[in-house]
């Protein structure tokens, strides 16, 4: 299947203005949500406007501005499965560890239904995407890499110029490194990075250009 038949849908969620994506094959019914950030309603909109049924919420890691909406998507699509590494399933429901605690309102999401690993594929519609570990920004970072369209969706281990923070009680620095070096960077170049925050980029773009991958 080919790049321009996967349709990638953004959405900007919240004050911490993440990416939150809605992804299907171009024309189906079906879609699935990955990660769920704050003021997830435009999102949830455009998921009823299309008439598309979520098949699966996937999660890139815990951190409270990738599942602060989560509620509220369960609760317009009860039957919809999440998904997250399992090293990060305690986040969902645990506010220290998903840096929600110091907020008026802490964040408990509902639990996972399942939990992705290294070397599991996804798969929706013909397409297998490959679940990469990429810890580092937080103990059970994921990201979601499909090679036939060329994408791959990082959460907060890269940005468009820049890596993922890694100064959080559960980050750590040196294991970030590896999965960008021996994960991220040994994509091909022409991959498309879809990050949890900023613009999109490419492997080939951040390769030669992100000063944090100079010595990756």
């Amino acid at each position: 299947m080919a790049a321009t038949q996967l349709d990638i849908r953004v959405f900007t969620l919240g004050e911490w203005m993440t990416n939150c994506y809605v992804v299907r094959a171009t024309d189906a019914p079906n879609c699935w949500v990955i990660d769920c950030g704050f003021a997830p309603e435009p999102m949830i909109r455009y998921i009823r406007e299309q008439s598309l049924t979520p098949k699966r919420v996937l999660l890139t890691h815990a951190h409270i501005d990738h599942i602060a909406g989560l509620n509220p998507l369960r609760a317009a699509f009860p039957d919809v499965p999440i998904a997250i590494h399992a090293a990060e399933r305690a986040f969902l429901t645990d506010p220290e560890l998903n840096l929600s605690a110091l907020l008026p309102e802490p964040i408990t999401a509902p639990d996972a239904d399942a939990t992705l690993a290294e070397g599991d594929a996804v798969d929706m519609a013909g397409l297998s995407f490959k679940v990469l570990d990429t810890p580092g920004h937080s103990p059970g970072g994921i990201s979601l890499y499909q090679p036939e369209a060329k994408v791959v969706f990082v959460g907060d281990a890269l940005f468009a110029g820049s890596i993922g923070r890694y100064d959080f009680p559960t980050s750590d620095p040196d294991a970030l490194m590896r999965s960008l070096r021996d994960k991220l960077m040994a994509l091909p170049d022409d991959t498309r990075v879809y990050p949890g925050h900023g613009p999109a980029t490419t492997i080939g773009e951040e390769r030669q250009n992100n000063p944090y991958l100079r010595t990756a």
